[in-house]
């Protein structure tokens, strides 16, 4: 649905995109991680055929952005970070004016409309000025005007920006109804909580270039390297349990972190599971109270991976 090819992009002597290389399927959604300035709102608005590329190639939907603008531009909603409402309008009559743009006509485009406010849960709102509504509801209003053509793309630049936290996990439940709908997001954002249960696929970028492609999973197993897995014991034997540990086949590290009263038990690769972890300590007179895997999140990916870049 997305494809670039060593697409790059310069100000005089800087590099905004610098050949960069992505590819998303049908049904993908990309999460564009990455700090303010990155690269991330360059990428989009090139793919929303706004602005040429120094060099390079991009296809949307097989169409190229040198070549077929107009048709990329049927095919894709772009929402960027900040946009602007008209004042004096009400929620139905600007989503109305959207319409008729996109050459929606008639009892279609009414219908359409209500679809769109339904499906953002701002139906409530039909009647309301525009400058009625807080930041979150013009998040949302923002994102039924880019969905009235039903596009197949959707190009959502900082979606949750600026949105108290209510607002946050309300747009997130909508970017997952739109994931099931089958839409294929390309979602930028410097907030990676926002993205942890929403993408398939992350690209981390960093000062132009692409630090990072793949999916979520790859990610954290090149962030953690071995599993970790975070064990408990009656205090008072927690440092011969660390002995304990080490000695077994398949551990490679056993950690005390300072302050905390638990230890930190790296597994090798060839290790199936950790369950033979519990049965040691429980065979050897250990009262186990708790035995789970160290999550790594988003943040942690990207820290990992980005680790000595600064923008």
């Amino acid at each position: 649905m997305i494809e670039t090819r060593d697409l790059t992009k310069m100000y005089g002597n800087l590099y905004a995109v610098n050949r960069l290389n992505l590819k998303l399927d049908k049904g993908d959604v990309y999460g564009f991680i990455g700090p303010n300035g990155a690269g991330k709102t360059t990428t989009m608005r090139i793919l929303a055929t706004l602005l040429n590329p120094s060099w390079g190639e991009a296809t949307v939907c097989g169409y190229s952005i040198y070549n077929s603008p107009k048709e990329i531009r049927q095919l894709i909603g772009y929402m960027p970070d900040f946009f602007g409402v008209y004042d004096d309008m009400k929620v139905t009559e600007y989503l109305e004016f959207f319409a008729a743009a996109y050459r929606i006509k008639g009892e279609q485009r009414r219908k359409k409309c209500n679809e769109v406010l339904e499906l953002v849960d701002l139906d409530f709102k039909r009647g309301a000025l525009v400058t009625s509504l807080s930041r979150g509801m013009t998040q949302r209003l923002g994102l039924a005007r880019v969905l009235l053509h039903d596009p197949q793309v959707l190009l959502l630049d900082e979606p949750a920006s600026g949105l108290d936290p209510r607002a946050r996990i309300d747009m997130r439940q909508l970017l997952k109804r739109l994931r099931n709908m089958g839409k294929t997001i390309l979602i930028s954002s410097h907030i990676l909580p926002e993205l942890a249960d929403i993408c398939n696929k992350i690209g981390i970028i960093g000062q132009g270039e692409l630090l990072f492609n793949g999916d979520v999973e790859e990610a954290i197993r090149q962030v953690r390297g071995n599993r970790v897995y975070q064990v408990t014991v009656e205090k008072e034997r927690l440092n011969e349990a660390a002995g304990f540990l080490q000695s077994l086949e398949g551990v490679l590290k056993v950690e005390s972190p300072n302050g905390q009263e638990l230890l930190r038990v790296s597994l090798a690769d060839s290790t199936p599971d950790a369950s033979f972890l519990a049965e040691a300590l429980v065979r050897q007179g250990y009262r186990l109270k708790m035995l789970r895997e160290e999550e790594v999140n988003l943040e942690d990916v990207f820290m990992g991976i980005t680790k000595g870049i600064a923008n």
